[in-house]
């Protein structure tokens, strides 16, 4: 199979790509670039004024950040528009990787894994809402008749949203990514479509290609699809759980038989749990990344009696109600992130929390145990705080280059002073279709 991305546009008869990287807040950015000048692309890369892109540590008077393609991450797109493919990039300056971007920072976090012959990879759960607002700016789920105290699973909810989700199911089927399963959600108007789990790289890249397919279909039916975290006060909020596996080449190292907990884990994936139940605090930071992220981490009821966001950093077996649940032996399921989350950074975040645990061989105690594990942040000030206090989950923000983990907190704190006090329309504008 070839892998030069002009034979690959040239054989597919695509007339433009999308050549797409995110900011640090998981905005995808792009420039349409024709199949007359795919060459260029490939060989130059495209370039970008990095200020006006978004969060990406630049200033106005700054050069340009180049996207350079990743022909691997190649994406035909004839679902969305005939002749359309998408190809994932990352980002350079003055020929030099850009250190704050998440691709970047991504991949030099799983560098520093393999040189310890470990590969991680990830599957995701990517949860939505299809919702509509009307001429006065009320919010309401897109489904009128999706109504139910309890619509989790509901097959005629399904059944009324079966355009959309099978044209969802049919371009990941298309693109090879395994949809397995879709499914209405706990909260009235939320879904979940699933693909199977892939090195953590290409599922972050899909993740991102996911929420675009998902709100361009979706805009097709005259709705729109949010990830925010919270938008509804009485409603489950939406998550992105990430489930985490090691691997050395091609045997997994997490699966233990023997395992005298009962869960089936090695002591590696043990210590790579203690890892990430010990950075707890700080990692909120990265998995829940915005104000309206608390309010979801903070709700005590909802209409269906769960909110599934746990409130301590502990852990146990095949129990939802964790913050690392333990489906089997073969994965662990990080349950703090949500729908705001970057899932290049998550995954980076992750990856380093779980390598700080193997290699200080941290134990994280009986599963399930009554307090065990840290209090999760209230708010996302606390986060943030927490974020700057911990130079493991901070050093893996940092680890392209110094002085990103301290931007990002800066972003982060920026945003909590500025929207903390207020409710109302200002937060549907901010995060509706903010990711």
């Amino acid at each position: 199979m070839t892998t030069d991305l002009a034979e690959l546009v040239r054989a597919d008869g695509v007339e433009f790509v999308l050549a797409v990287f995110v900011d640090l807040t998981g905005k995808p950015c792009a420039k349409l670039v024709p199949a007359e000048s795919v060459e260029e692309l490939r060989d130059e890369g495209v370039g970008f004024a990095g200020y006006a892109a978004g969060a990406l540590g630049q200033l106005p008077s700054d050069p340009d950040v180049v996207a350079r393609p990743d022909v691997t991450s190649y994406t035909p797109l004839p679902f969305v528009e005939p002749g359309l493919a998408l190809v994932h990039c990352d980002p350079y300056v003055e020929g030099e990787p850009w250190p704050y971007a998440p691709r970047v920072i991504l991949r030099r976090q799983l560098r520093l894994a393999a040189e310890q012959g470990l590969s991680m990879q990830v599957g995701a759960e990517v949860e939505y809402f299809l919702v509509q607002r009307d001429a006065h700016g009320t919010l309401s789920v897109a489904d009128p008749r999706d109504t139910a105290t309890r619509p989790c699973y509901d097959a005629r909810g399904l059944t009324r949203m079966y355009d959309h989700l099978t044209a969802v199911s049919r371009a990941m089927n298309t693109l090879g990514w395994g949809n397995y399963a879709n499914d209405h959600e706990d909260g009235n108007g939320q879904f979940e479509q699933n693909f199977r789990h892939a090195d953590a790289l290409t599922t972050a890249d899909r993740v991102i290609t996911l929420r675009y397919l998902i709100s361009v279909l979706a805009e097709r039916r005259d709705m729109t699809a949010t990830f925010m975290p919270k938008p509804f006060t009485d409603r489950t909020g939406t998550g992105l759980h990430l489930h985490l596996s090691l691997w050395r080449g091609a045997e997994p190292a997490f699966p233990a038989p023997d395992d005298g907990r009962g869960l089936g884990l090695s002591p590696l994936a043990y210590s790579f749990l203690a890892g990430i139940v010990e950075h707890a605090p700080a990692l909120q930071a990265v998995l829940a990344p915005t104000v309206n992220s608390y309010k979801r981490t903070g709700a005590v009821a909802t209409r269906s009696g769960a909110t599934w966001s746990p409130r301590v950093a502990g852990y146990g077996g095949n129990d939802r109600t964790h913050f690392v649940r333990v489906p089997d032996g073969n994965r662990v399921e990080l349950r703090g992130g949500d729908g705001a989350a970057n899932p290049y950074l998550a995954a980076a975040a992750a990856l380093a929390a779980g390598l700080d645990g193997i290699e200080r061989g941290l134990d994280p105690g009986e599963p399930g145990a009554p307090g065990k594990g840290p209090e999760l942040p209230p708010t996302l000030l606390h986060a943030v705080e927490a974020l700057q206090a911990d130079d493991v989950v901070g050093g893996a923000l940092d680890t392209a280059g110094p002085g990103v983990s301290r931007y990002f907190a800066d972003l982060k704190r920026e945003e909590f002073f500025d929207w903390h006090s207020t409710v109302g329309p200002w937060e549907l504008d901010h995060y509706l279709t903010a990711f």
